[in-house]
């Protein structure tokens, strides 16, 4: 393993990375011409199912990322050696404080300044979720109502609208920052006959919305609940059961532990263990499988798929590897 200090934006990162070979662009005569996944070199971002795996390490520069990145013990050691680091030291209470009852004001200001142009659209969402997708032409008629918890500026939702054709299809969506739900308003492809977004603060005990208990289809939970505090996301999870109708699926995919932007956190931006807040001020938080799935099943719902996408990342023209985690999930109200 080795250690850089590189930059991202104006800041100065730490990023443990492993020791790699010399970039193919800086090795003359030794690029290695990778003809087994020559044809996944223009596809979207993969699945949970992507299998793009790097069997041969030499060819880790051919393209931007692998998918099912398997770590061992020694770079296991140094992720949790980098999380100890940067969160031995807390933040006061009054702070803590100050960034949780401010968050809205946080992502008001996170959403004045980049407007739609942090956020891309979406549009892996239907091979993540095909759930998601457009009906198909026999079952356009069909009524469908999906509720997405931390819409943003529409980055899930409008893609949706755009491709989807159904006569009977209600999207709802809802965010704490009102800017975020001013910029998705005004959107040329926004919706209002069917779509309804609103401002709710998701960590309230009763959600004031819309629609009825027991009448939503999907819920859409992507990014969102690592931005809560962590002693009030399983009051989300239990109005997310509520809110859904029996059979009902809720799509989820978030942070993993040890994902590259824990790893980059520095000392002093820790509120507690896991728990972080960026520059900006917004919070995140980075889940492990069995905490998402504990939480999950105590609100009582079941299973389908929980996904921990360990994924590389590489940024070719400086020879550097990253690696992401990401968890995905699905998961049913009972019928």
């Amino acid at each position: 393993m080795i250690a850089l200090t590189m930059r991202s934006g104006r800041s100065l990162v730490h990023v443990c990375l492993r020791t790699m070979p010399m970039c193919s662009s800086t090795t003359p005569g030794k690029y290695i011409s990778s003809k087994t996944w020559e044809h996944t070199r223009k596809r979207k971002k993969p699945s949970g199912a992507g299998q793009r795996i790097l069997s041969d390490a030499r060819e880790v520069f051919e393209f931007n990322a692998w998918d099912h990145v398997q770590w061992d013990a020694e770079q296991e050691q140094a992720a949790q050696a980098a999380v100890e680091q940067n969160s031995t030291v807390k933040m006061s209470e009054d702070q803590r404080e100050r960034f949780q009852s401010d968050a809205p004001k946080f992502w008001d200001s996170f959403y004045g300044i980049h407007d739609n142009r942090f956020f891309k659209d979406r549009h892996w969402l239907f091979t993540e979720f095909p759930e998601l997708a457009p009906m198909a032409a026999g079952e356009q008629s069909l009524p469908r109502s999906i509720f997405e918890l931390g819409c943003g500026v529409g980055n899930t939702i409008l893609p949706i609208l755009q491709y989807s054709c159904e006569s009977q299809l209600k999207v709802y969506g809802c965010d704490f920052s009102e800017r975020a739900i001013e910029i998705l308003r005004s959107q040329p492809q926004f919706d209002g006959k069917r779509c309804e977004v609103f401002v709710m603060d998701a960590t309230e005990e009763r959600w004031q919305v819309p629609f009825e208990a027991d009448s939503q289809d999907i819920i859409v939970m992507i990014f969102v609940l690592s931005a809560i505090e962590p002693s009030k996301m399983q009051r989300v999870l239990e109005n997310c059961y509520r809110f859904l109708k029996p059979g009902g699926l809720l799509v989820f995919r978030d942070y993993g532990r040890y994902d590259l932007a824990q790893l980059r956190f520095k000392s002093g931006k820790c509120l507690e263990d896991n728990f972080y807040v960026r520059g900006d001020g917004t919070m995140v938080y980075f889940f492990t499988e069995q905490e998402l799935r504990d939480m999950f099943t105590k609100v009582g719902l079941v299973e389908e798929q929980l996904i921990v996408d360990r994924r590389l990342q590489v940024n070719r023209g400086r020879c550097l590897k990253m690696y992401r985690v990401w968890i995905q999930t699905k998961f049913r109200k009972p019928l």
